[in-house]
């Protein structure tokens, strides 16, 4: 399972969602593999007053990927370096106005269709 949330200006990203959306989705299929279907995005949008990062520019976008524990360290570099080259090249994103946090839980910690997530039958891998 994994989840996105996608911290930025609103003036800046609220008509690019589904840009921001596909090209991360893509990394995230391409790199772990995630079925194509498997997308559950969060724009978390702030005035420009409520996001204060002086070092950064207005395009500044955080993106928080929430997910179940398992992959490798080499599998989560990968991706990372896979967001940082597409944000590049599909939104001319600097990399110094792109941070990337993936945080890892125990799929005990999960409740998904009713079941604790380590009771799930997925149909993609966790641990690669």
């Amino acid at each position: 399972m994994t989840q996105i949330k996608f911290y930025g200006r609103r003036d800046v990203w609220s008509g690019r969602r589904r840009h921001v959306s596909d090209l991360v989705h893509g990394c995230l299929v391409d790199v772990w593999q995630l079925p194509e279907d498997k997308r559950f995005h969060r724009f978390l949008l702030l005035d420009a007053e409520d996001m204060i990062c002086p070092q950064r520019s207005e395009r500044y976008l955080i993106v928080e990927i929430v997910c179940f524990n398992g992959r490798s360290d080499e599998a989560k570099r990968k991706l990372i370096r896979a967001l940082f080259t597409r944000a590049g090249e599909v939104l001319d994103l600097a990399a110094e106005d792109l941070e990337i946090m993936i945080m890892e839980s125990p799929k005990t910690n999960w409740g998904i269709r009713g079941l604790p997530g380590d009771e799930l039958t997925l149909m993609y891998p966790v641990t690669i």
